[in-house]
């Protein structure tokens, strides 16, 4: 075993994982002595997830060794779901499983066998968007509940003044324009998916604030 994480608020996994399995089929998680990571692509390498947790978030954190898993993030989620709310999640792992320790009325104990993966762990791509912007999270949320109304995709755009979302079809248009108070130079506009948008947007119930770039053509980076 060359780690073992306690955790006694055990939604910070559960809820980062609900978030993340909408996302992506399997990712790789590192652990060292700062902390627990995630980095993963989608199948069809449109969405990047980066997660970190640091240690000092845990109420127990032992690493010996840097340690490398892949597992399958629906069984996972699967699992941490039947976590109760006032269980201690402990993980763990040996050289074929990620064990799953909850602690509480009742100590359950359940294995998921790691996967060997192919690939590398996807470094997160080096972007600077030209335009920064803060919204509250349900304000976002919104927005792209109104854009669906007509369309699956819509338009982020921002310039000196305005964060505008908006999205046209056949049947209608949608548009929301919001004072941004940012100093930002020029304009700029990309499009994309609001079904991915959606997923991305599931883990904002960490933060009631999240920081939107854009540029042109680029991708959409939320944090």
């Amino acid at each position: 075993m060359n780690f073992k994480i306690v955790l006694n608020d055990n939604k910070i996994f559960k809820e980062s994982f609900d978030s993340i399995s909408n996302i992506v089929d399997e990712t790789i998680c590192n652990i060292d002595s700062d902390g627990f990571r995630i980095n993963a692509i989608d199948r069809s390498h449109i969405c990047f997830v980066s997660l970190d947790l640091h240690k000092e978030l845990f109420d127990e954190f032992e690493c010996n060794v840097p340690d490398r898993i892949c597992v399958d993030t629906h069984e996972f989620n699967k699992i941490l779901k039947r976590c109760k709310k006032n269980d201690t999640l402990e993980l763990s792992c040996d050289d074929n499983n990620l064990i799953v320790v909850m602690e509480g009325d009742v100590t359950r104990k359940f294995k998921i066998r790691l996967i060997d993966s192919l690939y590398e762990t996807p470094v997160p791509p080096k972007l600077n968007p030209p335009a920064v912007v803060l919204l509250e999270s349900d304000m976002l949320k919104d927005f792209i509940t109104d854009m669906e109304l007509f369309n699956s995709n819509l338009d982020f755009q921002v310039d000196e003044d305005f964060f505008t979302v908006e999205s046209s079809s056949e049947f209608g248009d949608s548009k929301c324009d919001f004072y941004h108070g940012e100093e930002i130079n020029g304009s700029y506009k990309s499009s994309f998916s609001i079904d991915k948008l959606k997923l991305i947007m599931k883990a904002s119930r960490f933060s009631p604030v999240v920081e939107v770039g854009v540029g042109n053509d680029m991708p959409v980076i939320i944090n």
